[in-house]
């Protein structure tokens, strides 16, 4: 049973298949052919708006990229400490921004709120010696599986217009967090403000497939040419686009966020009731962080569960860890059998009552 992360599973069938009928014969390529115009269509589709598209291989791609196309070499992008951007990319976004830095801020449940992003940008010396603001990154699912809500993005964008910087937003597991807020994806992006976004969909159910999606026009004047300087611009580019029309096809996209996250919500909720478990953070999309003890993190690695430890940095005010405890990562993804979740759940329940028996 895997519960490390919804990276571990492979591509699901309707994706494969899309795959498959576009291997099939000669297309123009790097991106020239009509599958891959096809698909830049259905973006613009989803987002109700004209939006530039690229499609490139990995999030970190897209998230370098994205960056790079709005800050200069020596401008900032504010993001949480534990964002995925400042935390594991091993340097890409300051590689592709040319020396630009990333700044991390502190926030619970990996969220950044108002008051801290104002409270920095405002001590912020105007001078030529300090490298301005000039952009801020939020990650949609948070590292914490938490979801700003829309009035949460709306509010950040509008610190960012204040301040002249540009909104992106890391949706590595952007369908989890739109099918939990039950919102289109214009009212997630472009709508409350957000300029542009790392669609994520290796996560939920394609082989190796994100699109940077852009909303402010100016942003996308070269990410072209970055994503070839990049080794963004595949040559049987067809195939890139093939998984996300497969991806697309019949709302399969969201039909796999919202299994995820039902997973995730009966793992949670059956850890819950368990004595000497709780959650560190909501569960709002496919991620639950329960805090358990340490018998139980034992037991479960014993039965053969993978899953991760995670940093207390970002836990409520008045949470703490005890030494006899461990706060944990488990991810559902779209292949979750619900059997696994009862399984893991059963298997938490026995260390639960062997511990009291002893």
């Amino acid at each position: 049973m895997n519960f490390a992360s919804d990276n571990v599973v492979g591509a699901s069938a309707p994706v494969m298949q899309a795959l498959m009928q576009a291997n099939a014969g000669a297309m123009a390529a790097y991106g020239a052919d009509e599958i891959t115009r096809r698909v830049k269509a259905r973006f613009s589709e989803i987002f109700e708006r004209d939006v530039a598209v690229f499609l490139v291989t990995t999030g970190t791609a897209a998230n370098a990229l994205a960056l790079s196309s709005a800050v200069p070499p020596w401008g900032l992008c504010v993001c949480h400490r534990e964002a995925h951007v400042i935390d594991d990319e091993c340097g890409a976004p300051e590689f592709f921004m040319h020396g630009a830095k990333l700044i991390g801020l502190p926030g619970i449940a990996a969220k950044l709120d108002v008051p801290t992003v104002k409270s920095y940008l405002q001590g912020l010396p105007k001078s030529v010696k300090q490298m301005p603001p000039k952009a801020l990154s939020i990650s949609q699912a948070t590292e914490c599986g938490t979801v700003y809500a829309r009035d949460e993005i709306a509010a950040l964008a509008a610190v960012c217009r204040e301040h002249g910087m540009a909104l992106h937003m890391d949706g590595a597991r952007f369908v989890n967090a739109l099918v939990s807020l039950g919102c289109t994806p214009a009212e997630m992006t472009w709508k409350q403000g957000v300029d542009i976004l790392s669609f994520g969909a290796t996560k939920n159910g394609c082989l190796m497939a994100e699109a940077i999606v852009v909303f402010r026009p100016e942003l996308a004047e070269a990410l072209d040419y970055r994503s070839k300087r990049a080794g963004q611009i595949i040559s049987k580019g067809r195939l890139i686009a093939a998984q996300l029309e497969g991806y697309f096809a019949d709302d399969h996209w969201l039909a796999n966020a919202r299994h995820a996250n039902r997973m995730a919500g009966l793992l949670a909720e059956g850890l819950k009731q368990l004595p000497g478990v709780r959650l560190a953070w909501p569960v709002e999309a496919n991620e639950v962080f329960p805090i358990i003890p340490k018998a139980m993190s034992e037991a479960l690695r014993t039965a053969g569960v993978l899953f991760m430890g995670w940093t207390e940095a970002s836990l409520p005010e008045g949470e703490a860890i005890a030494p006899d405890e461990a706060l944990v990562r488990l991810v559902t993804s779209f292949m979750t059998p619900e059997e696994d979740v009862g399984r893991l759940i059963e298997i938490a329940r026995g260390a639960v009552a062997r511990q009291a028996a002893e």
